[in-house]
């Protein structure tokens, strides 16, 4: 054994990584294979696979800052492309490559992304017709989300003011695309939602945009917005791209329409059409008042004209003149007893004529009272100087007591 150079496992292992790592062929290399015995640790949130052809397998390991880029959840048995570097773990002696990015092969990370997803909230039942809230016919508030300018918001308004100008819009601006649009859309749909104000509230609301690229569209294909949507209590309308464009939103939402101008038209009633429309239901109305009015008629007139009430109309007849004669009987009784009565207060009358002082007044009496009105029937009652009031039948006299003479 003298001369041999023994090595311990660490220093074999040490030695093999430097001469993987000093080659530059591995640092950089691209395979192609299927995924198997993938284990994705959700602490660490490192990804842990092998990859194999027909004949070999390799190991493989993609750490979680890189696993956070990807736009698809890779499987076991699916097909990829995988970017890094080779090299050896030395604890197990096992040589692997370390992943810095893959991609599907033959189809887009996007796009298996979005089919991902799709199949996913399928299963979960979040496009099952019967959670499909019924759009408003006649919404008086409309939920605006949409960019603060651009083509798409400028299309809705202007068919909205077109075709029923009676729509208020609540327009709430939000980003369309970009890493934080998907969360101001989510809050946007939680504050429509949570208004209680009359002002606020919306019947019917509208998410969209224009259209573009997968890329462009994407903040629409967020799983946390497409559970969001599905939670809105206020019916939704997704608008979101050209009518060839689909995203998550168009599949989870209460009505899809192919574009921002489809929705403003599904969600707004034609004013003329629905004056039309209530103008016809006016003249039916009145047609089934005066036909239900004309068919009472008729069935009065069938009444009227059977024997049983002309027997009824006869007696009533006869009793009414009998009504007739009492009152015209008591009619009489009554201007005899006025009459009566008028003829014994004419004598009445005619008695205190007599009696009236001022009758007498007429004859050349007067009237000898106290300036106050009280009568002066004794010379006693008056005195020397005293202010006293005469009254004849033309008029009154105020005279002066020079000398009083009493008889004894």
């Amino acid at each position: 054994m003298i001369g041999i150079n023994i090595l311990t496992v660490t220093q074999l292992n040490t030695y093999v990584k430097s001469i993987l790592d000093g080659d530059d062929k591995l640092y950089e290399v691209f395979l192609i294979g299927e995924i198997s015995n993938f284990t994705d640790h959700y602490q660490s949130g490192h990804l842990y696979f092998s990859l194999k052809d027909e004949k070999c397998t390799i190991k493989a390991v993609m750490f979680s800052f890189n696993a956070k880029g990807l736009k698809f959840r890779p499987e076991n048995g699916m097909s990829v492309i995988v970017r890094g570097k080779v090299s050896l773990y030395e604890n197990s002696g096992n040589y692997q490559i370390y992943v810095e990015d893959m991609q599907p092969e033959g189809l887009g990370s996007l796009n298996l992304a979005f089919e991902q997803l799709k199949e996913k909230l399928f299963k979960e039942g979040l496009f099952d017709e019967k959670l499909k809230k019924k759009i408003p016919k006649y919404p008086q508030k409309v939920g605006l989300i949409t960019a603060k300018t651009g083509a798409a918001i400028h299309d809705v308004l202007s068919i909205l003011k077109r075709r029923f100008p009676l729509i208020e819009v609540l327009h709430y601006p939000v980003s369309v695309q970009g890493k934080n649009a998907s969360e101001q859309i989510i809050n946007a749909i939680k504050f429509f939602n949570k208004q209680t104000l009359k002002d606020y509230k919306a019947d019917v609301l509208i998410v969209t945009r224009g259209g573009g690229s997968i890329e462009d569209l994407w903040s629409f294909n967020d799983e946390n917005l497409a559970r969001e949507i599905s939670k809105s209590e206020i019916p939704i309308i997704s608008a979101v791209g050209h009518e060839t464009d689909f995203t998550i939103c168009d599949f989870v939402s209460d009505l899809r329409a192919p574009t921002p101008s489809a929705a403003a038209e599904l969600v707004s009633p034609d004013i003329n059409e629905t004056i039309l429309k209530i103008d016809t239901l006016v003249l039916r109305m009145k047609k089934v008042i005066f036909d239900e009015i004309k068919n009472y008629r008729n069935k009065l007139d069938k009444f009227l004209s059977k024997d049983q009430l002309k027997e009824q109309k006869r007696l009533i007849s006869k009793k009414n003149l009998r009504l007739e004669l009492t009152v015209n009987r008591l009619k009489a009784a009554f201007e005899k007893i006025i009459f009566e009565k008028k003829e014994s207060y004419l004598m009445l009358i005619s008695k205190l004529d007599n009696l009236s002082p001022l009758k007498i007044l007429r004859s050349g009496y007067s009237l000898i009272t106290t300036k106050s009105g009280e009568v002066i029937n004794s010379v006693k009652k008056v005195k020397e100087n005293e202010k006293i009031k005469v009254k004849l039948k033309d008029g009154d006299l105020i005279c002066s007591v020079e000398e009083k003479t009493e008889n004894f």
